[in-house]
């Protein structure tokens, strides 16, 4: 029998679980009849009007997102605005729309196990484990298999993560050697004073702000502390949509899963 959304959405949620989101996120279903049939899912990082018209070009019934569309309040969701727009866009194409984020952070397969498993980290193990799986929790710290210079890593990076106008920012010399590793994918500055962070050689993540990256910085030349690596928002989390994708192939036979491949990093370009 062919799927209803409600069940896609109750198998997303025994792979995501929604109790693992943190208190201020807004995972799970913001459009779409529970009682329709899904033949076709769709997987983005972000919810914009370009993967909407991928989603609805590919005959996709569900586009399932990392990013939450309405994340933060709306007052409005008429179709001269952005959010507005997808909404109406998405509801006339017969298409829902489900959010999976920090519930799919959190879990062995998510996204910073996902960019930890690229880079070959050994015994990687969350920096804030939950109190109810010490398996799961945000970010990951672990070894590289073989040490290497802090400007490797950063190439390194550049072959693991799609392109993007950001490219790789480093603090840090070039050519310090790198063994342990912290990261988190997304937006991980509130980390950065974390124990296991502060004993890294390096910490990974994106969306670095200046006061906190400069002292972590300045801290480092005075008591030590780890070089940074700041990365593409998107391209982090990107690489956690095929691992997805698989996932709920698994457990959905017979539903086909797409993944895009569509740039939705902020940043056309820049300038150095």
């Amino acid at each position: 029998m062919t799927p209803t959304l409600s069940h896609v959405v109750d198998v997303a949620h025994e792979l995501w679980p929604l109790d693992g989101a943190e208190p201020w996120d807004a995972p799970g279903l913001v459009v779409g009849d529970p009682a329709a049939e899904v033949l076709r899912i769709h997987l983005a990082v972000d919810a914009v009007a370009e993967t909407v018209d991928e989603a609805l070009e590919v005959g996709a019934q569900l586009l399932l997102v990392h990013h939450p569309l309405l994340l933060r309040g709306v007052t409005s969701v008429a179709e001269d605005r952005y959010k507005g727009s997808v909404v109406a866009r998405l509801i006339r194409g017969g298409c829902g729309l489900l959010a999976a984020h920090t519930n799919a952070d959190i879990v062995e397969d998510g996204t910073s196990a996902v960019l930890a498993r690229a880079l070959g980290m050994l015994d990687a193990r969350p920096i804030v484990p939950s109190s109810w799986n010490a398996a799961r929790g945000l970010g990951r710290v672990g070894e590289l298999e073989t040490p290497m210079a802090l400007g490797d890593l950063a190439r390194k990076l550049m072959d693991v993560l799609p392109p993007t106008a950001q490219g790789i920012r480093g603090a840090g010399d070039f050519s310090t050697p790198i063994r342990r590793v912290a990261l988190c994918a997304g937006a991980g500055d509130s980390l950065i004073e974390n124990p296991a962070v502060s004993g890294a050689d390096v910490y990974i993540t994106s969306d670095l702000r200046h006061h906190p990256a400069s002292e972590a910085r300045e801290n480092a030349r005075v008591a030590g502390g780890p070089a940074l690596l700041d990365i593409s928002h998107w391209a982090a989390e990107w690489l956690w949509l095929e691992p997805a994708a698989a996932a709920l192939r698994d457990a959905l036979p017979g539903v086909e899963v797409t993944v895009s491949e569509l740039r939705t990093d902020p940043w056309d370009f820049a300038l150095i």
